[in-house]
């Protein structure tokens, strides 16, 4: 009896394997592919593992104008970046030959699903689902293991069906329309722009458009805050708050000068706050955010390596509920073996029960410790870690009070007030240390008391426009939309940076990015709509709950494309015109001495960015970029050109490395040298890191050296 153990990642499939039995031996294929044996009497167990997906869908035509006709072919055919999944794949084809049975243990998702089947079908060469079994588990843990092992399921094939509808849907928006826009300028510029749209990617880029417009048009109305200083630390509010009435604020104002306050009303509150519920994978992110400024991909990442190092359950769920199976007893027994977690878990109540959230997922808990103890982890892994450790900590205590005191004053007959908080129970907050806690000074004063007022302030503010979403709250509202999945939406955001369709902490659509979602709304707006993308997603759910079938929703998802490929070749001229013009005013960074706009080039034989005039070749003028520079929203104050961000730490300097030095200095073009490259003058140039020679006739030549090879190359030429 042969069994075949297929894993997603490499740290999984030696955890399951060192989980099954202790007489595990770990071999390489091929001096590259680690894989584990296992051999037991009248058992062989070979555990083999992918590194994520091993094959992906490609045209069966690639020749054709558009890509309907799909097929699953091996990674390392399609991309020449994933040549190491080749030996993973002939690992898998080569131990399989002889197994009598298989078992699926990626993660139990519908991602981690798909992946462990096509290696099944295409690597083994299992098209039924007679010989396979699936391992079902949330954690890492040698006891979820050898349960997972030992009580194995069915291989959920609506599951299979709906993984491989979401890659099929996303290949015919993204890779047939991101086809069709590239098109469209290749046909009215005559030149290739890398362009990139998507079932999910061009609602969301459009969600942040929609912002982006709504902050450029906002006009800003005035108002005024009137406050009262009391006893020199309270301050006290106008009842009214924002006061748009100019008038009405300085009759405030006048009327309560040189006035006492009178307290009119003291009311005190006890507010029970309740411990927080599990994270979730979007609760997660959205922690790690306020709390460490992670992105949620870099969160997810860590929570990922946390989960195969066995310290953390899967996560990516939806859920915040933590089910009674998990011995929580017997968790809190091994993180008390960590001295600091010890001091938390000895206070927890006898009766161990969860404070949990309304979120469901049927196929995994909310992220939780397991109890095992991590030996090394990296800062960031640390930080991770123990938020979630205290997070589970917390969601077991007792509730937190907070006293509230509003006291209502009267100032020559207007009404004021302020207001005092503080803990005057921890509870929950005492365990999780990264909640801020109030503790406000309350003042010994009760109805009829008089105060004195040291002085009357009048605040004139501005209505500010709507907050710029950053990538916690961006995920959120993806999640309140139901766009995208929790896998998938730190992914989709990050992709936006890559295309360059945003930027910053605090999200800013960039000219490109506003244009395409304009020309797309103004063209074929089905594909901006996130209605369409809601739909396909509950009918991707749909498949998984046998509500409706693959080939249905494949179908359908062809019409609409084709539908708005139609919109969009209908359109070409005008589309690629519009796409064009706002990808060189995407590239425009700042004004020229000469008036004309200073752009972002790129030199192929470099392979780097610099800026040069769009006047070229009447303008010659040219700044080198230091690796990984950024433009800020700031420019000069001596010459004016942009300021740059760039270095390690940051550093902030004028894009003209010259700036400041002396210009007569500046314009003197000493010559060298002659170019070996093209016979032009060399000439002594001044750069952010030193004096170079560079050729005469940059940048159609872009011959440099140092001055040091300058004289290697006299020597040589006089030989």
């Amino acid at each position: 009896m042969h069994e075949i153990i297929i894993c997603e990642k490499p740290k999984a499939a030696e955890k399951i394997a060192q989980a099954i039995s202790p007489n595990v031996k770990k071999r390489k294929y091929n001096k590259k592919v680690s894989y584990w044996e296992i051999e037991e009497e009248n058992k062989k167990i070979t555990v083999l593992s992918a590194v994520g997906h091993l094959y992906s869908l490609t045209p069966v035509n690639p020749k054709s104008k558009v890509f309907f006709d799909l097929e699953w072919a091996p990674l390392y055919e399609i991309d020449k970046t994933k040549k190491y999944t080749r030996d993973y794949v002939y690992a898998i084809k080569k131990f399989s030959k002889d197994a009598d049975k298989f078992i699926h243990a990626c993660d139990y998702d519908i991602e981690g699903t798909l992946i462990g089947y096509n290696a099944l079908k295409y690597a083994c060469g299992q098209n039924t689902t007679a010989n396979i079994s699936r391992m079902k588990f949330s954690t890492l843990t040698k006891t979820d293991i050898l349960d997972a092992y030992n009580n194995m399921i069915d291989l959920d094939l609506h599951q299979v069906e709906s993984g491989s509808a979401r890659h099929v849907l996303d290949f015919y928006f993204g890779v047939n329309i991101s086809k069709s826009l590239m098109h469209s300028v290749r046909t009215a510029k005559k030149r290739f722009l890398k362009l990139s749209a998507g079932r999910v990617q061009t609602p969301t880029l459009s969600i942040l458009v929609d912002r982006e417009k709504q902050i450029k048009k906002f006009i800003p109305k005035p108002y005024w805050l009137i406050k009262a200083l009391l006893n020199g630390e309270i301050i006290a509010d106008h009842e009214d708050g924002k006061i748009f009435d100019k008038k009405r604020a300085e009759e405030i104002f006048d009327k309560c000068q040189n006035q006492n306050a009178l307290v009119d009303e003291v009311k005190k509150t006890e507010t029970i706050r309740k411990p927080p519920v599990p994270f979730n994978l979007g609760g997660l992110q959205s922690e790690a955010y306020g709390v460490f400024g992670f992105s949620p991909k870099k969160t997810q990442m860590i929570a990922q390596n946390l989960y195969t190092g066995g310290f953390t359950s899967y996560p990516r769920t939806s859920s915040q509920k933590l089910p009674k199976s998990l011995e929580y007893k017997k968790i809190f027994m091994q993180l008390s073996k960590n001295a600091e977690f010890k001091k938390h878990i000895q206070d927890l109540p006898s009766e161990l029960k969860p404070n949990e959230g309304k979120k469901k997922d049927a196929a995994h808990p909310a992220i939780h410790p397991t109890g095992v103890l991590p030996d090394k982890l990296s800062k960031d892994e640390l930080k991770i870690y123990e938020l979630i450790v205290y997070r589970f900590i917390s969601v077991f205590c007792e509730n937190s009070k907070l006293e509230s005191v509003k006291t209502d004053l009267l100032i020559a007959n207007e009404k004021f007030n302020f207001k005092r908080k503080r803990v005057s129970y921890l509870g929950w907050l005492a365990h999780y240390p990264f909640k801020k806690i109030e503790n406000e000074n309350f003042l010994d004063i009760k109805k009829g008391d008089i105060i004195k007022v040291e002085k009357i302030c009048s605040e004139q503010k501005e209505t500010k426009p709507p907050a710029r979403y950053n990538e916690a709250s961006l995920i959120k509202e993806l999640e309140k939309r139901e766009l995208g999945t929790k896998a998938t939406r730190a992914d989709i955001i990050a992709k936006l940076y890559d295309r360059k369709y945003i930027s910053g902490k605090k999200i800013e659509v960039n000219q490109l990015g506003e244009n395409l979602i304009d020309t797309l709304k103004e063209y074929c707006e089905d594909l901006t709509s996130e209605d369409l993308t809601r739909d396909f997603e509950k009918r991707l759910e749909g498949i998984s709950n046998d509500k409706t079938t693959q080939e249905a929703v494949v179908n359908d998802a062809e019409k609409e494309v084709k539908a708005i490929l139609g919109d969009i070749n209908k359109n070409e001229a005008d589309i690629g015109d519009k796409l064009y013009d706002a990808y060189q005013q995407s590239r425009i960074v700042g004004e020229c001495s000469c008036g004309g706009n200073l752009v972002m080039k790129y030199s192929p034989r470099n392979k780097s960015h610099f800026v040069g005039c769009s006047n070229y070749p009447e303008c010659e003028i040219t700044y080198s970029l230091p690796k990984g520079a950024t433009f800020l929203k700031k420019t000069c104050p001596k010459c004016g050109l942009p300021i740059i961000s760039f270095g390690k730490p940051r550093q902030h300097a004028c894009l003209d490395p010259n700036c400041g030095k002396d210009n007569t200095k500046r314009h003197v073009v000493k010559v060298v040298g002659v170019c070996p490259d093209c016979g032009k003058d060399l000439v002594k140039r001044s750069g952010r890191y030193g004096d170079f020679v560079g050729c005469k006739s940059f940048p159609r030549c872009r011959f440099t050296c140092s001055l040091e090879e300058l004289k290697d190359l006299e020597s040589k030429s006089k030989k």
